[in-house]
């Protein structure tokens, strides 16, 4: 590979946005995803002289960033979902502490898919971001979990992800092989709203117009008997209609004068929500909803609570 700058400029723009979903599947935040490509590309160029071609230029990028991946998930707790880590709570419970280090994030379509790529490319890319799999993949260790992005989501051969992961081919078969296990074990997840029918869509809109009338009752009145409520960065989560009908109707409650702004985040439609301030003059970002529909109810509603997710969506 020629070490020339205008040959370094063109492997950064080509690669640059595979690395940052492949790293995201790892890592479980976008946050973290573009730290690693940082590191990836400052490592690839402080390198560049010493590679080989004995690989593709891909390959090696991959090769950097999944290394990083690991050594950063050995010195950080593993990234999963409120509901599963702690039981349910009542309406009346405090928040408690956030813990942002501790859980899965959204990211925005904006910032994980390709402008002006195919639709049939943009269609196989959403399956491999859809949040419910993000979570099933963080179920997994990270070794399984990165043998099991290399073969069956980017299409490298059992030789390819061994060498990836510095191991045997028999051991990266192993490693596939008890990934797919388990992820068939894992409990098949609600509907993904990529996926929903007219009727389903109009039941996201009558959402979103009671939220932001503040419309309690029809709010609710759209979510399943046992729909469940999370609220990442906090551990705290509800389950049931009538515990979400609680938490709505607090008092005070932030979400009243709220404003939602739809987005794409996963592959999927999502909410941006603007809360007002204490002047109640001045909308601020608050969180990325993203709600599951079964049938003809929302199953769950996830409002992550980090509002510096709202720069990365293209969102003041």
């Amino acid at each position: 590979m020629s070490s020339t700058s205008a040959d370094w400029g063109t492997i950064d723009e080509r690669h640059r946005r595979e690395l940052l979903r492949h790293c995201y599947r790892m890592l479980g935040s976008p946050f973290d995803a573009e730290e690693a490509v940082q590191e990836t590309m400052f490592r690839a160029w402080r390198g560049r002289e010493t590679f080989a071609g004995a690989a593709s230029v891909r390959v090696w990028l991959f090769r950097i960033a999944t290394n990083i991946c690991l050594d950063m998930l050995r010195q950080r707790p593993r990234r999963e979902q409120p509901i599963g880590a702690a039981g349910a709570a009542d309406a009346d419970s405090l928040l408690g502490r956030p813990d942002d280090s501790r859980w899965l994030h959204p990211a925005p379509d904006r910032w994980l898919l390709p402008s002006g790529a195919a639709t049939e490319e943009v269609a196989v890319l959403r399956e491999s971001i859809r949040f419910a799999f993000i979570a099933a993949l963080h179920r997994l260790t990270p070794m399984q979990r990165a043998a099991l992005i290399f073969r069956d989501v980017l299409k490298f051969t059992a030789e390819e992800t061994a060498d990836l992961l510095g191991i045997t081919v028999a051991s990266a078969n192993g490693l596939l092989r008890r990934a797919r296990h388990r992820l068939a074990a894992e409990a098949p997840p609600p509907t993904s709203s990529a996926d929903l029918d007219g009727g389903q869509r109009a039941l996201l809109e009558r959402f979103v117009h009671a939220f932001e009338r503040y419309d309690v009752q029809a709010l609710t009145e759209l979510l399943k008997e046992d729909a469940t409520l999370s609220m990442p960065p906090y551990e705290l989560w509800l389950a049931g209609r009538s515990q979400i009908r609680r938490w709505f109707l607090r008092d005070p409650n932030p979400c009243h004068g709220a404003r939602a702004v739809a987005i794409g985040a996963n592959g999927s439609p999502a909410l941006a929500i603007y809360h007002l301030d204490e002047s109640h003059q001045t909308l601020r970002p608050f969180a990325i909803l993203t709600a599951a529909i079964e049938d003809d109810r929302i199953a769950a509603l996830d409002m992550h609570i980090v509002p510096r997710l709202f720069p990365l969506a293209g969102l003041p």
